[in-house]
């Protein structure tokens, strides 16, 4: 089955189990979401989410956040992965914004300048944002995207690459989202039985099969 028909499959299933799916990060506007995504690096949406509350009742704005001291930051998110790194860079963003303006500029060039803002950060946000189509993939998709013979790319800008090709422009904002949850709650990343999963079960290869029962 040639990838552009696997997709279309794949399409129709994960519009029929999300067709529309929500952020899994709590957000209260563009900005606060950026600040979500970037606290989301090598931490769980849920510890995240457990996190912000507070932080956003202090800092919603880039305003407010500039105007804490880094220790406050890390005060308020010392929960979330690599809490130190992510509360400097939060402060340093927050200046930088400031500097510009004051609000986010709506292209990837600003938001990939922004300290501790990546090409997956700053997808997310254009996509649920602003509305500009966007795949942002990360290890999970990634991991996903080689299972269903969609991508044998070795690093996520070639994987984001080869979803574009596959899946028509317009759903690329809803099906990264679609794809993360399917993961989350029918293809976990380890002690999966691809021949029980409605996507890996026709998708992957028997090599495939074979590797991941053995894992």
């Amino acid at each position: 089955m040639k990838r552009s028909d696997k997709a279309d499959r794949i399409g129709e299933i994960l519009d029929r189990l999300y067709p529309e799916p929500p952020i899994p990060l709590d957000h209260r506007n563009p900005y606060t979401l950026l600040v979500a995504v970037a606290l989301s690096a090598q931490t769980t949406d849920k510890k995240v989410n457990q996190v912000t509350p507070a932080l956003f009742d202090r800092a919603s704005t880039p305003e407010e956040m500039a105007a804490l001291d880094p220790d406050e930051i890390l005060g308020l998110i010392r929960e979330v992965g690599l809490a130190p790194t992510k509360a400097r860079n939060l402060s340093t963003m927050a200046h930088q914004i400031v500097d510009a303006g004051g609000e986010l500029i709506p292209t990837f060039e600003f938001l990939e300048s922004l300290a501790g803002v990546g090409h997956k950060t700053a997808g997310v946000v254009m996509a649920a944002s602003f509305g500009v189509p966007a795949f942002p993939v990360d290890t999970h998709i990634q991991r996903l995207a080689a299972r269903w013979g969609l991508s044998n790319g070795t690093t996520v800008e070639r994987t984001e690459s080869d979803l574009k090709a596959v899946f028509p422009r317009e759903t690329w904002n809803r099906r990264h989202l679609q794809i993360i949850y399917f993961g989350r709650e029918h293809c976990p990343a380890r002690r999966h039985d691809l021949t029980t999963c409605p996507i890996c079960s026709w998708t992957a290869t028997k090599k495939r099969i074979a590797q991941e029962a053995q894992g």
